[in-house]
């Protein structure tokens, strides 16, 4: 079947962390793995990137395991280059650059030579799993410069690149001291995709004013003598998988098990990573409006908030979860009663079977992040309702997830009460119009399903520039 999308050559896709596929990885997976996984199970090849394993010693020789259609090359990395190229450089300076909080943003030059000296060692460990016809699909900030490190050692095979999460304002980007090598470092791929039209035109805006690069054809720009496509190709899920999910035995235990618990109240659910990019701080002080606007006596809802450790190396994390459990210890220390606890807040994971069962059972589904590149929570929430009696999602504008589903009650997650509204118009909602604002979300979610996004951004990479863009 690789011929179909890529020619002679065979697909390779480079992440800086590798999921071994496995029937349990596959079920706590992230949206990145999932999308991957589906599309080398379909087209077979090669998935290169950080094993997850550190050494005090330079690295040894790229390992190598086949699962299926799918060969996985490992790399580990030193200790000292994880700590500056991941865990600072990339989560300490890009993530919340990226996401719009440059006041969390630390501009580090030893951590940024580590990130150019990463990318080296994965360019130099690539290069030789290569083909002639090969085509490479390369994955999310961690990598932005692994084109220009492979162009470098005599790379030209086709390479594309998808950035997962959001492109800053130019303004934004510029407060970056190697704002220029990034870019430049991004043009050096023949295809740049990012999750929606607003990233596109922030990018091509920076371009534009920074680089002096132009829009030539159909898509196709060009910085000095390099050409490339920039496209928007939203990434997805696949609905029918999640929905299956739903009619599971774990997935309706674990619905009964929560449906038992709540007395007959209402389920309110949000699941996030515990990121200050998900707005979680905000969100339960738009619960606790929420509480404050209700008689005791109507007190029929209760508040499922997940949240799974992330980063929990990294101090601003720290400060962000000292700050949440506060403020769940506060609402339900204020709220509570003898029978009832308003907010169950959980530092855990679960299973994307078991939160299924969670999100079909909820009435109301809060995605509320200050930014986020796609979130596919919210497509997952969707996909898991019943389509007689669906429950109503309440997401933020900023999301991209909010240029799809027109049918959610879209929110400013700054503006806590206009989301506590949201969330009691979500409660009481009629069931024609919680049907209705279902069925168009859904359709939606199967348009732009996980196989339109590899499909495409395959389809992208085969093509050449237009006589127009030479």
């Amino acid at each position: 079947m690789s011929s179909e999308w890529l020619g002679d050559g065979q697909l390779v896709v480079v992440s800086n962390r590798v999921t071994v596929a496995s029937p349990k990885k596959a079920n706590q997976a992230g949206g990145l793995a999932v999308g991957l996984l589906a599309a080398l199970r379909e087209v077979g090849g090669i998935w290169f990137g950080w094993s997850g394993e550190t050494t005090l010693e330079p690295p040894g020789p790229v390992r190598r395991q086949r699962s299926g259609p799918i060969q996985y090359a490992l790399t580990d990395l030193t200790v000292d280059d994880f700590e500056d190229y991941y865990s600072n450089f990339a989560n300490r300076t890009l993530w919340p650059l990226f996401h719009y909080r440059i006041d969390l943003a630390t501009y580090n030059h030893r951590w940024y030579a580590a990130y150019r000296r990463v990318n080296r060692l994965f360019a130099e460990r690539l290069q030789p799993l290569l083909g002639p016809d090969d085509v490479v699909w390369i994955h999310d900030y961690h990598l932005i410069p692994l084109a220009s490190e492979l162009r470098r050692l005599g790379v030209e095979n086709r390479l594309a690149f998808f950035l997962h999460i959001p492109f800053p304002a130019p303004e934004m980007f510029a407060t970056l001291p190697w704002q220029r090598e990034l870019a430049l470092d991004l043009c050096n791929y023949d295809i740049v995709g990012f999750q929606t039209e607003t990233d596109v035109r922030q990018f091509l805006a920076y371009v534009d004013l920074e680089l002096g690069g132009q829009v030539t054809h159909a898509g196709w720009s060009r910085v000095e003598n390099r050409r490339f496509r920039v496209a928007a190709i939203p990434i997805g899920i696949d609905p029918d998988e999640f929905a299956r999910m739903v009619e599971t035995p774990e997935a309706q235990r674990q619905r009964q098990r929560l449906e038992d618990s709540l007395g007959g109240r209402k389920l309110i659910i949000g699941v996030d990573r515990l990121d200050y990019t998900k707005g979680i701080p905000e969100r339960l002080k738009a619960f606790e409006a929420l509480l404050e606007s209700m008689e005791p006596s109507d007190h029929g809802v209760s508040f499922v908030q997940i949240s799974a450790p992330s980063r929990s190396e990294v101090p601003e994390y720290q400060r962000l979860r000292v700050e949440v459990e506060t403020l769940s210890g506060h609402i339900n220390g204020r709220f509570s009663d003898a029978d009832w606890v308003p907010l169950r807040y959980l530092n855990r994971s679960f299973s994307r079977t078991a939160l299924s069962g969670m999100f079909q059972l909820s009435r109301v589904g809060l995605v509320t992040p200050l930014r986020d590149g796609m979130n596919l929570v919210a497509k997952e929430y969707v996909a898991a309702q019943d389509a007689e009696d669906p429950g109503v999602l309440v997401l933020s504008r900023f999301a991209g997830a909010a240029g799809e589903l027109d049918g959610a009650l879209i929110v400013n997650p700054y503006d806590i009460y206009q989301v506590a509204r949201a969330m009691d118009a979500g409660l009481t909602m009629p069931l024609d119009e919680r049907k209705d604002r279902h069925q168009r979300m859904i359709q939606q979610v199967r348009h732009h399903d996980i196989t339109g996004w590899w499909s495409k951004s395959l389809r992208l990479l085969r093509e050449r520039p237009p006589l127009a863009a030479e």
